[in-house]
């Protein structure tokens, strides 16, 4: 079927038919084979090894069980991966405090994980006896009744019979063979083809939540884990701040107050034998360091300004939007002042952003509204330019980078430009008062 064709049909039509169905489908034939194979050992297992906890034997058949439980769902995660598309991480591996067989097995018995395992290797079978019979049932029935008229034909020609007996007794009995009662068959197929899909993914739906909820790593492992990715993040994006301060350094003041001093130098050679030639090099010598100065400036305002520690965001975003290339309308509606890091992540998301439109917009005006809304900082920069901005798409790498910053300290960064204009980046920031 022609893709675009199939696509303007109504779901119900298309879902039949749809890969996403039948790879359903196969899971759930799959799944009550695999049910019962981690069932079994996995309720002899833990029985002997709970009767037999009166000795030590009992532990190293339970560190066992729990591992194998594992093993399990190693299976289990890739099962859903492929045939479902859920991606669910591998939890957190086991390792004993001091190496060894011993510790080993004290971890395996201590992790919240092993006994999840457990857990859904003894809760999924029930659940994949119940969701295969209702499954096969109505898929075999709707197929069956649907398709009915192209095999009706095998009762009078093999089984003796005019076709589907709906009723008999020893007087009378009721065949579906004319070809209203077949119509009417294969209609009522027809309805069950078409409502099967929808309850088969119910079904799959709680095998999602069980995988989800039993085979993954648990709440506490996926944030450590996620706040030593931020760490990451924000020890990558400090290191390139320094390097960028010290490539402005270098590149700015540092070559300037070089070639001052170089001046300097020559004017106090010519001073004697040359009073006004030493007089132009100081002239030249002091309108260097006013240039240097100035540098100096807008280095210390880009890292952190003193107006933002003296007088807040208001006054800071303020003094930003007046160096924008376009006219920018600022209105902050805060009760009080975020924490300092906090405030300052806001002043340098605003400035980026900014200075985004006077690149790339080709605006005529902007925007920048920012607001408090419950335990978020709202930050939302506007422009009527051409729009097309992306993260990560073409000159989006600082957008990129801005969303790596927000995303550190638990922030959201959603970016709305479609091509033509306009832009709106929204920003949203932990209050932590």
């Amino acid at each position: 079927m022609d893709p675009a064709a199939s696509l303007r049909l109504p779901a119900v039509l298309r879902a039949p038919f749809e890969g996403r169905t039948w790879r359903a489908f196969l899971h759930v034939l799959v799944g009550l084979p695999l049910a019962v194979c981690w069932f079994a050992p996995a309720v002899a297992l833990t029985a002997t090894g709970a009767g037999l906890l009166i000795t030590f034997l009992g532990v190293p058949v339970l560190a066992g069980t729990l591992a194998l439980c594992r093993g399990f769902g190693v299976v289990e995660r890739a099962r859903a991966r492929g045939l479902l598309g859920l991606e669910v991480a591998a939890p957190e591996p086991v390792r004993g405090r001091t190496g060894g067989a011993f510790s080993w097995m004290g971890a395996v018995l201590r992790s919240g994980a092993s006994w999840r395992h457990l857990l859904y290797a003894v809760v999924h079978l029930p659940w994949a006896v119940f969701s295969f019979a209702v499954t096969v049932t109505l898929w075999g029935w709707g197929w069956g009744l649907f398709t009915y008229p192209l095999w009706q034909w095998t009762f009078p020609a093999y089984v003796g019979q005019d076709g589907i007996q709906l009723y008999g007794d020893r007087t009378h009995a009721f065949y579906l063979d004319s070809p209203f009662e077949i119509a009417v068959t294969s209609a009522i197929g027809l309805v069950f083809v078409l409502v099967g899909p929808w309850v088969l993914r119910g079904l799959v739906a709680v095998d999602r939540l069980l995988v989800a909820g039993l085979l993954g790593p648990s709440r506490p492992a996926s944030r450590v884990t996620e706040l030593e990715s931020d760490r990451g993040v924000l020890v990558d994006t400090a290191a390139a701040d320094l390097r960028r301060i010290e490539r402005d350094l270098h590149d700015g003041p540092q070559a300037r107050l070089a070639s001052l001093a170089m001046d300097l130098g020559l004017a106090k050679e010519t001073l004697a034998r040359d009073p006004q030639a030493a007089a132009a090099l100081v002239d030249g010598a002091h309108g260097e360091v006013k240039l240097a100065l100035r540098e100096l400036r807008d280095l210390a305002r880009g890292i952190h300004p003193a107006v933002l520690t003296d007088r807040g965001l208001d006054a800071a975003l303020s003094s930003v939007a007046s160096r924008c290339t376009v006219p920018v309308a600022v209105d902050v509606d805060l009760p009080a002042r975020p924490v300092a890091a906090i405030e300052g992540l806001a002043y340098f998301t605003v400035s980026e952003l900014l200075r985004n439109v006077s690149a790339h917009a080709r605006a005529r005006r902007a925007w920048v509204e920012v607001w408090r809304s419950g335990e978020r900082l709202m930050l939302q920069v506007r422009d009527d330019g051409v729009g097309g901005a992306a993260v990560g798409k073409g000159g989006g790498r600082g957008l990129a980078g801005l969303a790596e910053r927000v995303g550190a300290v638990d922030g959201v960064l959603a970016v709305d430009s479609p091509e033509g204009g306009p832009t709106v980046v929204t920003a949203e920031l932990p209050w932590r008062a």
